[in-house]
C-alpha cells in the first residue's frame, strides 16, 4: 500500500466515534444508543478505519485471499490509531480466537496475525491462545444483531490468571460488538482489570 493511501486510511480513525464501541456518531452525540442502553464489558475501542470500500479490501486480502502480508499493514494502521490516543497505555494483547471451522478453512487466525504484528510494532506483550471457545457458533455474517448477542454469551473462557492486567483485545472487524463483549467478559472473569478493544475495522452503523 502506498504512503498516501495509508495516510488516508489512518485519518479515518479521527472521525467522531462512540468512545466505548467506536461506532461513528452524529456531530452532537457523545455515545451511541446501544452503549447507553447496554454498556459492553470493555471500556473503550480503538479502531483504524471503517469497514467500507476501499479499505475493506485489506481485510479481504487477509481473510479471504489469505495474504499474510496484509496483517502488518493492518497492524501498522491500528498502531497509528493507538499512538494518537492521548490516554494510551501498554496493554497485554490477546486475540479473539477463530472458530474451528474458520481455522480449518484458512489455516490461520486473522486476529492473531494482526495481534502478533501489533505487539512487535508497539513493543507490547502478546499472550497467545489466551482465549478459548467453549462451543462453536453459527457464522456471524448470517445473523442479525440480537441473534449475535444471544449466540455469543458465554462462548469464551480464559484459562490464564490475568489479575490486575489491562488487556488489549485484538480483532479484525467489529460489527455488533457481541463477540468483543463476550470475550471481554471472559477476560474480566479471569481477573483482568480492564479490557480495551483494538480492532482494524468497524462496520458503519453496527450492521
Amino acid at each position: 500500500m502506498c504512503e498516501g493511501c495509508e495516510t488516508d486510511l489512518a485519518d479515518a480513525s479521527f472521525a467522531p466515534r462512540c468512545p466505548r464501541c467506536a461506532l461513528r456518531l452524529e456531530p452532537d452525540a457523545l455515545h451511541c444508543a446501544a452503549c447507553l442502553a447496554r454498556p459492553p464489558a470493555f471500556v473503550r475501542t480503538i479502531v483504524a478505519f471503517d469497514y467500507e470500500a476501499p479499505a475493506d479490501t485489506l481485510i479481504g486480502q487477509l481473510k479471504t485471499q489469505l495474504r499474510l502480508s496484509a496483517a502488518p499493514v493492518l497492524a501498522r494502521l491500528l498502531a497509528h490509531a493507538v499512538w494518537c490516543e492521548p490516554s494510551a497505555q501498554a496493554l497485554l494483547l490477546v486475540a479473539v480466537p477463530s472458530s474451528r471451522a474458520s481455522l480449518r478453512r484458512r489455516g490461520m487466525n486473522p486476529a492473531a496475525e494482526i495481534a502478533r504484528s501489533l505487539a512487535a510494532q508497539l513493543g507490547w506483550p502478546w499472550l497467545r491462545a489466551a482465549l478459548r471457545r467453549r462451543r462453536e457458533t453459527p457464522r456471524q455474517t448470517a445473523l442479525g444483531r440480537q441473534a449475535r448477542l444471544a449466540g455469543a454469551r458465554g462462548v469464551f473462557h480464559c484459562p490464564h490468571d490475568l489479575r490486575g492486567r489491562h488487556v488489549g483485545l485484538v480483532d479484525d472487524v467489529m460489527t455488533t460488538a457481541s463477540t468483543a463483549d463476550a470475550a471481554a467478559r471472559a477476560l474480566l472473569a479471569a481477573g483482568a482489570a480492564s479490557v480495551t478493544v483494538l480492532v482494524a475495522a468497524r462496520t458503519p452503523h453496527g450492521r
